[in-house]
């Protein structure tokens, strides 16, 4: 009897090695690296890649309690990949299409689809956006770490998010992404600060440390003036898609 219930505690926890959460996202990272270039996805190619569905199959079979006992940087970087996985996912499912914003008839529908599982429950990517993400983290660079499949967004990076390296890959999104004169730039002739809809859309999340010009300039290399005035540049919801 000590024999058996020795092998099956050591099968026991075998098993559950196997089956532990994979927080390097390892598929992920690989699948982004193959099929994201410059920000752009290879939305065609990658409808036939079956390693993907694994990945998400992976990410929903992650129990609350799980996900509970995780680190901060571990939550993170779950999130920001679901949203990420999960919408590419969604795009493939309606490919193709001109703009994720084709998605439903209701405005935002593609936000508020429960069409995945997440911590045990159906889920859209708004939750994982506004629920969570907004909610339980006091972290405004995930704005420019999710990708709505969008030209306007900040670019799609071909890595996955991991715990041990997000700290930096946060610092790089935010740094890259202010520093794309489409997007965000400053106009010393005129003392206008053009920005992304994205500081519009969020304003309450840049400014909870501080004041959201500090916020810009501690990335942007351009200096900015005293009391610029602020214009947001165009937002394209175009496919993110490589062409």
């Amino acid at each position: 009897m000590i024999r058996i219930s020795f092998a099956f505690i050591i099968s026991l926890v075998l098993t559950t090695q196997v089956l532990a959460f994979d927080h390097s996202h390892k598929v992920y990272d690989v699948i982004l690296k193959k099929y994201v270039v410059n920000g752009r996805v290879d939305y065609k190619s990658l409808k036939a890649e079956t390693s993907l569905k694994g990945y998400l199959y992976s990410l929903s079979a992650v129990t609350m309690a799980e996900y509970n006992g995780y680190s901060k940087e571990q939550k993170l970087a779950f999130l920001i990949n679901a949203y990420n996985a999960f919408t590419i996912q969604l795009i493939l499912d309606n490919y193709p299409l001109k703009s994720i914003r084709n998605i439903g008839i209701l405005p935002l529908a593609a936000w508020k689809k429960e069409f995945f599982t997440l911590l045990g429950e159906e889920r859209s990517l708004g939750w994982i956006e506004h629920e969570k993400l907004r909610k339980d983290f006091d972290e405004p660079r995930i704005h420019f770490a999710i990708v709505c499949a969008s030209i306007g967004c900040p670019p799609l990076v071909n890595e996955a998010y991991s715990p041990e390296k997000l700290e930096g890959q946060l610092q790089s999104v935010k740094d890259n992404f202010l520093n794309d004169s489409v997007k965000n730039r400053y106009e010393t002739e005129t003392n206008t600060l053009y920005l992304s809809s994205i500081f519009d859309w969020f304003k309450d999340d840049f400014s909870k440390k501080g004041n959201l010009i500090d916020f810009i300039q501690s990335s942007m290399k351009a200096k900015i003036g005293k009391d610029p005035k602020i214009k947001y540049t165009y937002y394209d919801w175009i496919l993110n898609e490589k062409k």
